[in-house]
């Protein structure tokens, strides 16, 4: 996995930027959380069409291997027909993957994992799509591959239990706030933190979710119980820090971005939080 940032309001962006790293980077346009009990702004944009998608990669693929795909695409038609179909499928995933058409490579190994309907299958597939899909340059193809990130990660999850289905779940998060269903994110949170209310990533979004969103008091409930739990997380005590700087309480947010920066062994980063300390005061 490759990493990504959370976003706060206001002058901690930069800070938080380096603080609140975990997960995945995708380079997406526009990257606004929304609200814990709001809802978000709709995906404007439709999802591509994967045959349009596979047009397009059959144009620019070369003579010899899209004289292969097109032979493949029409080799299962008799006998264990099942077990064709998920080599067929692989196979081609082969091909568009060493033709570096990710979009496409990763649908074909989506096909080939429902057909095998197996947890691991599934994961790796959804993985395809949860890696590239904000590299994608047409916001369609974009919000294509979320959707089939998501679907593929929905079958996983039924195949597996805590703590794996939660991971899965929290990818699915990060995948929906992204593209624009909040609401579908705080669902899957919501879901995370009912089985286990120390998952810090599920915590830590809800909580910087809800200052986004100017419910400062909810984030401060959140993170107030998840440090009752967990009195030396660093990053829940500067989302409180930050909900109470947010509700006009300069002092205590002051010391509870002491006691932060106080949890913090890395020199760089403490710097940058003392700084945010002063511009505060």
């Amino acid at each position: 996995m490759q990493k990504s940032q959370l976003i706060l309001i206001g002058g901690a962006i930069a800070l938080v930027a380096t603080l609140f790293i975990y997960g995945r980077t995708s380079p997406v346009a526009d990257k606004k959380a929304a609200g814990e009990a709001m809802p978000g702004q709709p995906a404007t944009v439709a999802a591509a069409k994967f045959e349009d998608i596979l047009q397009k990669a059959k144009e620019k693929a070369p003579a010899a291997q899209l004289a292969e795909i097109n032979s493949l695409e029409h080799a299962v038609v008799r006998g264990d027909v099942k077990s064709q179909q998920i080599a067929v499928n692989r196979k081609l995933y082969e091909i568009w993957e060493g033709l570096n058409e990710e979009p496409v490579a990763a649908y074909y190994a989506g096909e080939a994992a429902k057909l095998e309907n197996s947890e691991k299958s599934l994961t790796f597939a959804a993985n395809l799509f949860f890696k590239h899909y904000g590299h994608a340059k047409d916001a369609a193809v974009m919000k294509w591959q979320a959707e089939q990130a998501v679907d593929l990660f929905d079958k996983a999850i039924a195949l597996t239990t805590p703590p794996k289905s939660d991971t899965l779940k929290y990818y699915q998060s990060q995948i929906l706030l992204e593209t624009g269903e909040p609401m579908a994110a705080v669902s899957k949170l919501r879901e995370i933190v009912q089985n286990n209310p120390d998952n810090e990533d599920a915590q830590i979004t809800l909580g910087n979710m809800a200052i986004t969103s100017g419910q400062f008091d909810k984030a401060i409930e959140r993170m107030d119980g998840f440090l009752k739990r967990n009195p030396k997380n660093a990053k829940a005590m500067f989302i409180l820090a930050e909900a109470y700087r947010s509700k006009g309480d300069k002092d205590k947010a002051i010391a509870l971005f002491k006691q932060s920066r106080a949890l913090i062994a890395d020199p760089t980063l403490g710097a940058e939080i003392d700084k945010y300390i002063e511009s505060i005061k």
